[in-house]
């Protein structure tokens, strides 16, 4: 039987950015499922006492910034350390990506959040802007002004609110987070754990 691997994310995360399509790769050589959950950070650092990059301590940003560059190198992918529009609010991309999710499916959500990561880290674009949020839908096959108007409904608000929950309960405190089988792994540099535990299926 094929194994899932809880998915908890914010399209605003660089580290989210980073892991994204290597997760999708994993999971599709190990024939495993994703279950992408879009969550309220700003929720689940109240309930984990995590604090926004801005008011952590000086040697915590600025050893933040050097991981950023090393994980930018090591893995080739084009990232600004100090993008134009960051610190951003994840909200607007998260409802996008969960009415993708509903109305599209899986791999929709999926290459929804890899576009976003791509627009906020290397190319200079405001994810909280809602023309933005359209254009970046449309740019990979999506029809954004529907997604835009779906995000805004009710049942998207269920789904955002339940993940986030869903996160609190299962003591995630930071993104992206991995469950598979109920075990946690946060960052992308587990990646090589989520992998194992996939591969024992």
């Amino acid at each position: 039987m094929s194994k899932t691997v809880e998915y908890f994310v914010a399209p605003q995360s660089p580290w989210t950015y980073f892991g994204n399509a290597r997760l999708i790769a994993i999971a599709k050589e190990r024939h495993a499922n994703i279950a992408l959950k879009p969550t309220d950070m700003v929720k689940v650092f109240a309930a984990s006492g995590g604090v926004p990059v801005a008011q952590r301590p000086a040697q915590r940003q600025a050893y933040r910034l050097a991981e950023l560059a090393r994980w930018r190198d090591f893995l080739g992918m084009p990232l600004n350390l100090h993008p134009a529009f960051f610190p951003v609010s994840g909200e607007p991309g998260a409802r996008l990506i969960i009415a993708a999710l509903q109305r599209d499916g899986t791999d929709a959500g999926l290459a929804l959040l890899g576009a976003l990561g791509r627009a906020c880290w290397a190319e200079e674009k405001n994810i909280a802007d809602s023309a933005t949020l359209v254009a970046i839908a449309d740019s990979i096959g999506l029809k954004g002004t529907d997604l835009l108007e779906l995000s805004g409904t009710q049942a998207v608000h269920a789904e955002y609110q339940q993940n986030t929950e869903q996160a609190i309960a299962n003591n995630v405190f930071g993104v992206p987070w991995y469950r598979v089988d109920g075990e946690g792994y946060w960052g992308q540099d587990r990646l090589d754990f989520v992998e194992r535990m996939l591969q024992n299926s």
